[in-house]
């Protein structure tokens, strides 16, 4: 009998306005031995720079800026560089140039659509805080590809507008506090190494 999959090769985390807080809230959570590759896109200035630094005091994983062709490693945080796009291509992480989408580089449909096509059903995407509509579409996408959904309570958000959008537009994913996010992904992560454990065996 062949075992049932239950792991996960990437979580998509999209972010806006009141963003760093909501991702350290959420970073801070997880342990120390979570192995699921995460990939951030935060909307911010294209002079900004230093957020892959402050997010990493916020946790106990590895955090890095993605780079152009870099290899997704287990325990690693990556996060989107101002005014590129970042996609994911199988097992590692690519950069564009190309235009804004929804006035935002790097835009989180894009990345999010990226990782349904890529993933599918391996794909959790998780949509936060934010004051526009960007992620909403994407997230649909991770869900039509068979891929997990989760969203903050807009309730919850320091700014509502991007959670609620996700929500309306993908009535099926999951609506939770920043606290149950991250309950949620490490217990994800578990079923993920019982999953790697049982491809060995």
């Amino acid at each position: 009998m062949t075992a049932v999959k239950e792991g996960f090769d990437i979580v998509a985390v999209g972010a806006s306005a009141g963003g760093f807080d909501a991702l350290c809230t959420l970073l801070a959570r997880l342990p120390a031995d979570f192995e699921i590759p995460i990939a951030i896109v935060q909307h911010r200035a294209k002079e900004s720079e230093g957020l892959a630094g402050l997010l990493q005091d916020c946790t106990r994983l590895r955090v890095l800026e993605a780079e152009d062709k870099e290899t997704l490693e287990r325990g690693t945080i990556y996060v989107a560089p101002p005014d590129y796009h970042m996609l994911v291509e199988e097992g590692t992480l690519a950069l564009s140039t190309e235009g804004l989408v929804g006035y935002s580089r790097p835009s989180i449909d894009v990345f999010f659509e990226s990782c349904a096509d890529v993933y599918g059903p391996r794909a959790i995407g998780v949509v936060l805080t934010g004051a526009n509509a960007d992620g909403a579409n994407g997230l649909k996408r991770i869900v039509e590809r068979g891929g997990q959904a989760l969203v903050q309570d807009p309730r919850t958000a320091e700014v509502s507008v991007m959670p609620a959008s996700a929500q309306r537009l993908v009535p099926r994913a999951r609506v939770l506090t920043l606290e149950e996010i991250a309950a949620h992904l490490a217990e994800r992560d578990r079923l993920h190494r019982r999953s790697q454990r049982s491809r060995v065996s």
